[in-house]
């Protein structure tokens, strides 16, 4: 019996999430269905129970919303269901979580649900949980807690305060229904609200907009919509489905509870703190409305921004012991949600360093590497007249009011001791310097969001070294050993030819090609030669890759044909799939519903130049049989005419001999008399007159 009862303990409760294939539901679904339970030793301390006796702690089913599942691997079963079947499901949970913060639409369904599960809990075969997790909009209206004291906070306490945003109205009246059902029968049916902060963290959702800008690096400032200085209740995607599995496992007596961490951040301490971690580190205010122009925010985002609230969530910190990851907030915790960021959304950069002899091919061959995965194609001339302009407009910008600007001194210091090593080594900088331009350059936000190749560089085992090994700071610390990791190279490709190749090549170049390259016949010996020199080396670039790990792959360059695209398809092979933004799942749709657009659209063209063409043959047709009708109609009346005139002939001569002459002579009688009837005078006239006595 005890050994029955041990195994029910520690059965999965069986959890049901809605709109699972959303970016919040699904990561609750996936923090939950991690979640193990252990069994208590009694012989043992907790901090020694075997992890033998571990087993899952919760049966994650979740309910997809409209279109495809993108993730259902964190639950065990995803579906996509009708309400019979749902309720049905429902019934068959012991916890109910229903999510709201993402989708409004969402309201009406857990309204639904929330009073179906209150009707059926005659039926129920044990205690069942129905959790709401709202969000903080629905307090984006209330009054101060204190008039005179504007930064005294809200707490959970005074939910009964709260007034919501006009348009979550239905957010309030959903979580008052929540609450009011949960008083029916609290062992049976017991009901929490969770009212969220702005979510961050694994990939993001509502701050995505300032994540994906800040990466894609197009922009020069990144936008606050509104000054910016709301501040902006949150808490990491983790932390709250932490919060979530500690209501369902204690099953505290507030009912109500405010799920955020203790940051107080405005929204442009939020939107610096991102462009400074992945872009431009700049940013402009605009005009709120203009929010509305971007198509990655939906109206219930932009809504969510506005939100100015200090709020504390007292009842999580005092009745749970939460082991929190980004209690002090987003931007104290910025660096931790970027990596997440760029894991969650797959945009590892990719960095790739191409050597090899001059003319060999390196520098299109980088190109092209660079269009396919969209990278930075970075060479040696280019970043050094880069950072003279950059730091020529440092200086000359700076502000003229400051009394000491720091970045301004520092770039004018930097700018005059690069120019003076340019003049005094003919326009080649000092080794120490060149490796400090190469160094920012590779460290600056773009290199280090999409990736980038390096063209001919590093060419010695000393550059590389000092140009990809951590550097330590006075106390012996690694400095930014995060960032060093992730502009080493993932790949170096060696490419090689013969001299006699080589050679050949320079040889055929147009003069223009020459001249930009410096392929002067005695140059370019000179430099083929130093650098066969370099590889006989005890010390070569390609051993110090080969000491961090990093295997190089070596390509033969030839005239064959074709050996150019097989050499293209070799490096695709080994690097895969490009690492940044493809098209969101709304601009697959737009594009779906254009193509479908501009299919219909020819579609119905060519169906109307068909109909057109139909009508112009029948057209044609009838043209044809009219105008042949028209020819018999013509030779018909032709006919007629020949008739009638061969029959007119005979009656006229007829008429001439036979009844004019008599005729007439009546009628001229008739007209001297003047008879009062005239046609019997003429009737008895041709009587009596007859020539041929009838």
């Amino acid at each position: 019996m005890a050994e029955s009862t041990e195994q029910l303990r520690l059965s999965p409760k069986r959890v049901f999430i809605n709109n699972i294939n959303s970016y919040s539901s699904g990561q609750i679904a996936q923090f939950l269905s991690r979640c193990v339970v252990e069994a208590p030793d009694p012989e043992t301390e907790e901090e020694e129970r075997v992890t033998s006796d571990r087993s899952r702690a919760y049966h994650v089913v979740g309910a997809a919303g409209d279109g495809l599942v993108e993730d259902g691997a964190h639950a065990l079963e995803v579906e996509q269901m009708n309400q019979d079947e749902l309720l049905l499901k429902l019934m068959d949970c012991d916890v109910i979580i229903y999510n709201i913060t993402q989708h409004a639409e969402q309201v009406k369904e857990a309204s639904w649900a929330l009073s179906a599960l209150h009707n059926k809990m005659s039926h129920f075969s044990g205690p069942k949980m129905f959790i709401l997790i709202s969000t903080v909009m629905t307090w984006a209206c209330s009054k101060p807690v204190d008039c005179e004291d504007p930064e005294l906070p809200f707490i959970d306490e005074l939910f009964w305060r709260r007034k919501a945003h006009p348009n979550f109205q239905k957010h309030i009246e959903l979580e008052k229904r929540v609450v009011k059902m949960g008083k029916t029968n609290k062992k049976l049916f017991s009901t929490y609200v969770l009212a969220s902060g702005l979510q961050y963290g694994m990939g993001e959702q509502v701050f995505h907009f300032f994540f994906k800008t800040s990466w894609l690096g197009q922009e020069k400032e990144i936008p606050v919509f509104g000054d910016g200085n709301n501040i902006v209740p949150t808490i990491h995607i983790h932390d709250l489905a932490s919060v979530i599995q500690k209501v369902i496992e204690h099953q505290p007596k507030p009912y109500y509870l405010l799920a955020v961490d203790n940051s107080n951040n405005t929204l442009e301490d939020i939107v610096k703190t991102i462009a400074s971690a992945l872009g431009p580190g700049k940013t402009q205010k605009r005009a709120f409305e203009e929010a509305y122009l971007v198509k990655d925010l939906s109206v219930m985002e932009i809504d969510s921004l506005t939100v100015n609230l200090r709020v504390e969530g007292v009842y999580v910190k005092e009745l749970f012991s939460t082991s929190w990851l980004c209690e002090s907030g987003l931007v104290e915790n910025m660096e931790l949600v970027v990596e997440e960021y760029r894991e969650s959304r797959r945009l590892q950069p990719l960095s790739i360093c191409v050597l090899g002899p001059p003319a060999v091919g390196k520098s299109s061959m980088s190109k092209e590497i660079c269009n396919f995965y969209q990278l930075h194609y970075i060479t040696v001339k280019e970043t050094i007249s880069e950072t003279l302009a950059q730091l020529s407009d440092a200086v000359k910008n700076a502000d003229p009011d400051a009394e000491y600007d720091e970045s301004a001194a520092e770039a004018e210091k930097l700018l005059s001791s690069l120019k003076d090593s340019m003049e005094q080594n003919g326009g080649l900088l000092d080794e120490h310097l060149l490796l400090r331009v190469m160094r920012d350059k590779l460290m600056s936000n773009p290199c280090r969001n999409q990736g980038f190749v390096l063209d001919g560089f590093p060419t010695t085992y000393e550059q590389a070294q000092e140009l990809f090994c951590e550097r330590e700071s006075d106390d012996g610390i690694s400095e930014e050993s995060s960032y060093y990791k992730r502009i080493i190279p993932d790949l170096v490709l060696c490419l090689d030819a013969s001299d006699e190749f080589l050679m050949e090549r320079v040889q055929n170049l147009p003069q223009k090609v020459v001249q930009k390259y410096n392929y002067e016949e005695e140059h370019f010996l000179r430099e083929l030669a130093s650098y066969r020199q370099r590889g006989l080396e005890q010390e070569t670039v390609v051993n110090y890759f080969d000491e961090l790990d990093v295997t190089p792959l070596y390509l033969e360059v030839t005239n064959r044909e074709g050996s150019n695209c097989l050499l293209m398809q070799k490096i695709f092979d080994r690097l895969g799939e490009p690492r940044n933004y493809g098209s969101s799942s709304r601009e697959v749709r737009e594009e779906k519903r254009r193509e479908d657009e501009d299919s219909l659209r020819m579609e119905e063209q060519e169906m109307k130049a068909e109909e057109r063409m139909r009508e112009a043959e029948e057209a044609g047709h009838r043209a044809a049989e009219w105008e042949e009708w028209s020819k018999g109609l013509e030779e018909l009346r032709r006919q007629e005419k020949e008739l009638l005139n061969d029959q007119s002939t005979s009656m006229r001569s007829y008429l001439m001999r036979h009844v004019l002459p008599i005729l007439s002579q009546g009628l001229m009688e008739c007209c001297t008399i003047q008879s009062p009837d005239p046609v019997d005078f003429l009737a008895e006239y041709l009587l009596k007159n007859n020539p041929n006595n009838y």
